[in-house]
């Protein structure tokens, strides 16, 4: 796999910031879920998730080249953690305990924020400490 342009996934980060205001807005598990779908694509390839192909198609022909690409790891990583907060937030809303719901919604929220308006990914900065706690060679992200 090639590496990623960084703005793709910031770009997703700022359509998932969208989305989860309103999964807060509204309660709605049912957005959450969807939202998990998307997680889970990405968490195999981030550039197939809808915002990546709509990245890819509609934005990106637009922009320069990007000056340089990140390794994927770390955005597939954070994909996963991402996804993992969404489903806690899909059982909350869904089964009946919507705090849970909200508490986790609201993480996502922020971790989505950060990266898309500050380009902080804290996903991707966990698994980069990870793999340096193993001992692994770190490539930049």
């Amino acid at each position: 796999m090639t590496g990623l342009d960084p703005r793709g996934p910031r770009f997703a980060a700022m359509l998932t910031t969208v989305v989860f205001v309103i999964v807060l807005l509204t309660g709605s598990g049912w957005l959450a879920l969807a939202q998990a779908v998307v997680f889970a694509i990405g968490a195999f390839d981030p550039r197939r998730t809808p915002y990546g192909l709509l990245y890819r198609y509609a934005v990106a022909p637009r922009l320069a080249p990007p000056a340089e690409r990140e390794d994927p790891a770390p955005v597939r990583f954070a994909q996963t953690v991402g996804l993992v907060f969404t489903v806690v937030a899909v059982v909350g809303y869904l089964g009946g305990v919507p705090l849970l719901g909200i508490v986790f919604a609201a993480f996502a929220l922020v971790a989505a924020f950060l990266n898309g308006f500050f380009g902080l990914c804290l996903g991707c900065e966990a698994y980069l400490a990870i793999r340096r706690l193993r001992g692994g060679a770190v490539s930049g992200s």
